[in-house]
């Protein structure tokens, strides 16, 4: 069986860095769409907006006067609709949900799913959303970087987590990353290349991804989100391009940072009714978000 190409890029990407960043919302789009056909995409956009600009983003959509051509990109006349999905991450919820994994259940497996078995815990061990402080605490603890230091983020973490259990499991959490190189609990990455191939081959069609230049996909990682993937769901290659030689992760960058602004304007209570109900048919549904109120108007599931 021949594999499905899916083009994918993200927004809202700094690596194991999701507190204390510029945007709260991590988006990872995938495009089922030929080079063609993106590229006549491409060249109505410019023809609508009429930028100078080399390559179009999604500041250049976003910007009210080019709100007709948003509202056609995402509309059901584009050549995307029905052919590309997002996938979310609410950051503060996941990582608080990692550290909920870390903290609560097994450390062997805790990260290396989209959404862990401990998840529904966290909001018995965190109330509401802790202060910034606190979830820059626990990045650190989390984080990768700097990953010889084994006691250093715990030390950190459990001044200001005061009384909360879990610092021997942390501690070994530590050990891990140390001895372990290519581990990774909080790289959205992972989960949202994981998500696509299970959104477009869930009936066993084996999903080759052409994906934007990544330094954090190297090919142990990509070998350890293949051992991620169940039957029926194969990885059948993941390859990286430059965006600017390649039209479908121009497409599939547009797609994901305006999906991220607009949902992520609705996590903060000031959403756009109409272009929520445009992005509706491309949210992923196992999209990781913690705020029930904005993501019932998001999935239109009140």
């Amino acid at each position: 069986m021949d594999a499905l190409e899916i083009t994918c890029d993200e927004s809202g990407y700094e690596g194991e860095k999701l507190i204390g960043t510029t945007t709260d919302v991590f988006a990872h789009a995938g495009v089922r769409l030929g080079a063609e056909a993106a590229r006549a995409c491409l060249t109505e956009l410019r023809d609508r907006i009429r930028s100078p600009a080399t390559q179009y983003k999604a500041t250049h959509l976003l910007r009210e006067k080019h709100r007709p051509v948003l509202v056609w990109l995402l509309g059901p006349s584009s050549p995307l609709f029905r052919r590309a999905h997002v996938y979310l991450i609410d950051k503060v919820y996941y990582v608080l949900g990692k550290l909920t994994d870390v903290l609560v259940a097994d450390p062997a497996g805790a990260g290396l799913s989209g959404d862990g078995p401990a998840r529904r815990l966290s909001a018995e061990l965190f109330a509401g959303r802790p202060g910034h402080d606190y979830l820059v605490a626990a990045n650190n603890l989390l984080r990768g970087k700097d990953r010889h230091d084994v006691q250093g983020p715990v030390e950190t973490f459990y001044r200001l987590a005061g009384e909360l259990g879990g610092r021997s499991r942390a501690e070994a959490f530590r050990v891990r990353l140390r001895d372990d190189p290519a581990l990774s609990v909080l790289d959205p990455l992972i989960p949202a290349v994981v998500r696509a191939v299970g959104r477009w081959g869930a009936d066993g069609t084996p999903v080759s991804i052409l994906h934007d230049r990544q330094t954090t996909l190297p090919e142990e990682r990509v070998a350890r989100i293949r051992r991620l993937l169940a039957a029926p769901l194969r990885l059948e290659g993941l390859r990286l391009a430059a965006a600017e030689d390649e039209p479908r992760i121009q497409l599939a960058d547009i797609l994901a940072g305006t999906v991220r602004k607009i949902a992520q304007d609705q996590l903060h209570g000031a959403g756009d009714t109409e272009l929520v109900t445009l992005i509706r048919p491309y949210l992923d549904p196992y999209s990781i978000w913690g705020d029930r109120r904005s993501w019932a108007l998001l999935s239109a599931r009140a």
